[in-house]
């Protein structure tokens, strides 16, 4: 009897009789795999090429530099090199750490830095909660503002320096005009070590606040506005909303931010010191810092062994700050530690 046909056998709903179907092959997870892994590396290819100029700076400017610390331990000969100039260890050092002016330098370094670090951290929180303020009733003003505040920050120092110039000139200043109007004698201000620790400080916080105004209202606009209005409900006032929700919720941020000031605290800012006093040497008394110190030994003595020395001394001490530092933090509150 012949075998019924395919038609037929699906006509009456059995399954039609013939060698058994192969599943169909699974996909092979190696292929899977190898084209993430192609993705991935094409991916990272492309943030690698957009950071290639920044890393070759950095290679450039920061890590190549640093074959020079061994001219911290010679007697440093431009026409011998590195490799050929005398090696006299630690005579470097002996000469910077028994000079007449190294500890004072030091402590007008380590002072002014944290004089401006203090006051450029409060002046740039109480802005940025001010700012933050203006901008919940006027966001239009609040723009004004902080185009204004953020202005100073691009200028060069050689263009603040002649700003300081206009106003403490000795003869057509700014500050001698209102004092001879209110019948004072006019003041010699380069020749007057003594106001220029807090002039130093007022030209450094009105130059940098408004980058750090920015950073900080950047942060508070972060904020969940659910906390603010959880604690509006519960009747705090705008002063306790700042006190209890905004500063504690930048604690953080305010951590990482002076323990990278910190690492910086023995390197002062050369234009600062340098430019907006006019390397005037009746104020090297208290405008004189480890920078503008080596800067002249440099350029007068040609001392590049000591000039070494003393750019090491201020990379290691910056160094163990910031390790101590964070260390410190790190015993505290782990989540608020730099590393």
């Amino acid at each position: 009897m012949p075998a019924p046909s395919v038609a037929a056998s699906a006509r009456k709903g059995r399954r039609p009789q013939g060698p058994p179907l192969d599943d169909p092959p699974a996909p092979r997870r190696d292929s899977t795999v190898r084209t993430r892994r192609q993705a991935r590396r094409r991916a990272d290819a492309v943030l690698l090429l957009m950071g290639a100029p920044a890393l070759l700076l950095l290679l450039l400017f920061n890590y190549l530099p640093m074959a020079g610390l061994v001219a911290a331990f010679e007697d440093y000969r431009p026409r011998e090199g590195f490799l050929h100039s005398s090696w006299v260890g630690l005579e470097n050092f002996r000469y910077l750490f028994t000079g007449s002016d190294t500890w004072h330098i030091t402590y007008n370094t380590v002072l002014m830095n944290a004089l401006i670090i203090a006051a450029t951290l409060v002046c740039s929180l109480a802005l940025a909660l001010l700012l933050n303020e203006v901008r919940d009733r006027s966001p239009r003003a609040a723009k004004v503002y902080q185009s204004a505040m953020f202005l100073p920050f691009v200028f060069s120092w050689v263009v603040v320096s002649y700003f300081v110039l206009a106003f403490l000139d000795a003869d057509h200043g700014l500050a001698n005009q209102v004092l001879k109007a209110f019948g004072a004698h006019p003041v010699d201000w380069y020749s007057d070590p003594g106001p220029w620790r807090i002039v130093l400080v007022v030209v450094a916080v009105w130059k940098g606040v408004g980058f750090w105004v920015v950073a900080y209202l950047a942060a508070i606009l972060a904020i969940d506005p659910a906390y603010y209005e959880a604690a509006a409900i519960d009747g705090a006032s705008r002063w306790q909303q700042s006190r209890r929700i905004t500063l504690p919720l930048l604690t953080p941020m305010i951590s990482i931010n002076l323990l990278l000031d910190v690492s910086h605290i023995f390197h002062a800012d050369f234009g600062l010191f340098f430019q907006v006093p006019r390397n005037s040497t009746p104020l090297y008394p208290t405008t004189d810092v480890i920078d503008t110190y080596v800067y002249r030994s440099l350029t007068s003595l040609g001392d590049v062994g000591m000039s070494a020395a003393a750019g090491l001394y201020q990379a290691f001490v910056g160094f163990v700050l910031v390790v101590g530092a964070n260390w410190l933090v790190r015993r505290r509150d782990p989540d608020k530690a730099l590393f």
